[in-house]
């Protein structure tokens, strides 16, 4: 049911399989203990356990309908339904309100199937109702237009417009989950150009994003439809998808008008500003508050298609060969959404990972630590620890990336004894 189904029908990998059936949980509980299966109390108050059988777990609930929502996330009461249909009622979705039974075939009482079929996401009900019961649902059809590329019913939109400050009430570990998703998305250009105004609540840095011109040669797109078209472009992964959704988040700030040019010059750092405000207000994961700066206050950083410049912001990356791949991946996007005339750029984006790739199997050198000279070396020369020992290394460094001197233990004690002349 529900998920599954939907899932099911659209052709897309299943994950989790949700059961119902009108048997107590202590019922079904006894039942599968006696054939041997194991079983959770997941949430056995609300009439759900969990049987996993060869490492799979199965969720099985018992039909219910669901009381009021004092908290906004769950029913005060919970009460046995008699019929699936009566379970359904209390679902968020249409296209998840649905059911499958091996002799009924398909259960569909509220139109879901036609839905699905149309594209169109459709509250059970009153939207209204079902948002004050649980906010978070607002969210969740923000998600499924960027997944599923369904277009939101007006009257559920409307709805999800006039109860977004319910949002407040929702966990910032609920809300990050949810937007993650969304970014993530595989429609998710189209659903941000639609849900800007409802992700405005969880995500205010939007607001100055949209309508905000790009008054230059070089762009088509307001700030905000330019940003959601390099998330269209880069890889669905986190990283990837965060750092383009922040990287020109700054613009607006950075904005000012030179003759009739239109200028955003360091807005790079304030975009980095605005991120890092974003990733502790809400709970993002420690690498991606340690990863995402790195990438945005780098992404409009000019890197010549030649080693050199490779190897020198692999250095400015402290040797994150990864990072440079997301660096890549987010100016390919960055090109392919601006003016037409830019596009040729991707193909630098992808010159520049093939570099990578050369330097690579080269095995060149492009940080400190692969060096034929390490700090030992330096101090034994008379150097005293401290940082005058780091800045002799990376003059080393900077010496083999320019191939002034090779990569060799007595090139470079020659060349770092020279230094201290």
């Amino acid at each position: 049911m529900g998920g599954y189904v939907r899932d099911a029908l659209l052709g897309r990998p299943i994950h989790d399989v949700d059961l119902a059936t009108d048997l107590s949980w202590t019922t079904v509980a006894g039942a599968f203990k006696q054939a041997g299966w194991k079983t959770v109390e997941t949430g056995v108050q609300h009439g759900t356990i969990t049987v996993v059988n060869e490492g799979e777990p199965f969720e099985i609930t018992t039909y219910r309908c669901d009381g009021t929502y004092s908290d906004g996330r769950h029913p005060d009461t919970v009460t046995p339904a008699s019929t699936i249909e009566e379970d359904l009622r209390r679902r968020d979705f249409t296209m998840n309100a649905l059911a499958y039974h091996p002799e009924r075939g398909l259960i569909d009482p509220f139109g879901g199937l036609e839905d699905l079929q149309r594209g169109v996401l459709r509250c059970v009900g009153d939207p209204m109702t079902r948002f004050s019961e649980d906010a978070l649902r607002i969210l969740r059809a923000c998600r499924f237009a960027s997944q599923l590329g369904v277009a939101i019913d007006p009257v559920t939109f409307e709805a999800m417009v006039a109860s977004k400050n319910l949002l407040r009430k929702v966990s910032g570990e609920r809300i990050y989950r949810e937007l993650e998703r969304f970014v993530c998305g595989d429609y998710v250009h189209d659903a941000l150009m639609t849900c800007v105004d409802v992700l405005a609540f969880v995500l205010p840095e939007l607001v100055a994003m949209k309508n905000c011109p790009q008054v230059t040669k070089y762009h088509i797109y307001d700030v905000l439809e330019h940003t959601a078209w390099v998330c269209q472009h880069t890889p669905p992964e986190p990283l990837q998808r965060w750092c383009a959704l922040f990287h020109d988040m700054g613009k607006p700030a950075a904005a000012f008008f030179e003759g009739v040019v239109e200028h955003f010059y360091g807005h790079a750092a304030v975009s980095v500003s605005l991120a890092e405000g974003i990733m502790h207000r809400l709970p993002f994961p420690a690498w991606l508050r340690r990863d995402v700066p790195v990438i945005v206050r780098a992404h409009d950083d000019v890197v010549p298609a030649n080693p050199r410049a490779v190897r020198r912001m692999l250095g400015r990356l402290n040797g994150r060969t990864d990072l440079f791949e997301v660096l890549c991946d987010i100016k390919r996007a960055d090109a392919l959404s601006q003016a037409p005339f830019c596009a040729p750029r991707a193909e630098v984006a992808e010159e520049l990972r093939e570099l990578l790739h050369q330097i690579l199997e080269d095995q060149a050198a492009f940080s400190v630590k692969q060096l034929a000279v390490n700090g030992r070396d330096i101090m034994a020369l008379g150097v005293e620890p401290g940082p005058a020992v780091g800045a002799i290394l990376q003059s080393c460094l900077d010496a083999v990336i320019d191939e002034h001197v090779p990569n060799e233990r007595e090139a470079l004690i020659d060349f770092a004894r020279g230094q201290l002349t």
